[in-house]
């Protein structure tokens, strides 16, 4: 296949891109950085990099600037405006395509749902609240789906946390626990959502290959709570012991390094039944097959 990846040099596209290209895929990366192994874009306005859509067979669009950042009115702006921009100019380019990819799969996200503490969000049935990061969210895919393409089959990716050991959160939470910081997070009893990187490239693959349409749940069938997956990554690491951070806590250390608290105390309840129901089966379902695979 010939793919192309709009934002593709973060963790994601990083990973995507080496699973199709040990496949024997041509894989395409529009970055906004000046690097000889990508194609520029702006990431807002169509140009040169239009033409590769031309005889491609899939657009995965992964742009938008990181949420793992304090949300000042001024990065709530770029957050929103980064995804928005993409998915809008991507939307026109494949539009005024000639030969375009007949797949068009656009990242969104599963903290769309509300914090749940007792209810299992699957796309059916999961509730959609208000706050910044779900209005994130609902403003995303509408934008995703507010232009119909003939002959291009479109997936939301509601993605969850990624697990793997070159990027994202695994590392960062790695690091602490080796300190003997790598207890629960506030009250542990939020629910973290959660995906081996093999299992999202796998994914992926599996949703180009389907006729799947519409919102997708990116995330293993299992999610755990906050103090079951430090436990068990404590357990992978032979860390015996692992203290736990109170919400104040959480609350100074993320002022200081530029995070934000939702990132670990949002109870993200979240499971994949449309994959499931399609017959996607799971490389790792369950964390601690995860975490020992990534120990």
């Amino acid at each position: 296949m010939k793919i192309i990846i709009a934002g593709g040099t973060g963790f994601l596209g990083i990973s995507l891109s080496q699973y199709f290209e040990n496949r024997g895929d041509e894989v395409i990366t529009l970055s906004r950085k000046c690097d000889p192994q990508t194609t520029y874009w702006n990431g807002k306005d169509l140009g040169e990099w239009t033409a590769h859509l031309e005889n491609a067979d899939v657009l995965i669009n992964l742009a938008g600037k990181s949420v793992d950042c304090r949300y000042t009115n001024a990065n709530k702006k770029v957050i929103l405006s980064s995804r928005i921009d993409s998915t809008r100019v991507l939307n026109l380019a494949m539009t005024n395509a000639i030969n375009k990819p007949k797949v068009f799969l656009n990242a969104s996200t599963a903290t769309i749902y509300i914090h749940s503490e007792t209810q299992m969000n699957t796309e059916e049935n999961g509730i959609i609240g208000d706050d910044f990061s779900m209005g994130i969210g609902k403003a995303w895919e509408k934008e995703f789906f507010s232009t119909t393409i003939e002959g291009v089959r479109k997936v939301a990716l509601r993605t969850s946390i990624m697990l793997g050991n070159d990027g994202g959160a695994l590392p960062k939470m790695k690091a602490i626990t080796r300190v003997g910081m790598g207890g629960k997070n506030g009250r542990g009893n939020q629910f973290v959502s959660w995906i081996h990187i093999n299992d999202f490239c796998r994914s992926i693959e599996f949703l180009i290959q389907s006729d799947l349409e519409g919102v997708v749940n990116i995330t293993a069938p299992k999610p755990e709570t906050n103090a079951d997956f430090m436990r068990q990554l404590r357990k992978s690491m032979n860390i015996p012991f692992g203290i736990s951070q109170p919400i104040w806590l959480l609350e100074l250390g993320t002022s200081i390094i530029g995070t934000e608290t939702e990132l670990l105390l949002k109870s993200r309840n979240v499971y994949p039944q449309r994959l499931i129901d399609a017959g996607f089966q799971f490389n790792y379902d369950n964390i601690g097959l995860c975490l020992k695979d990534l120990s």
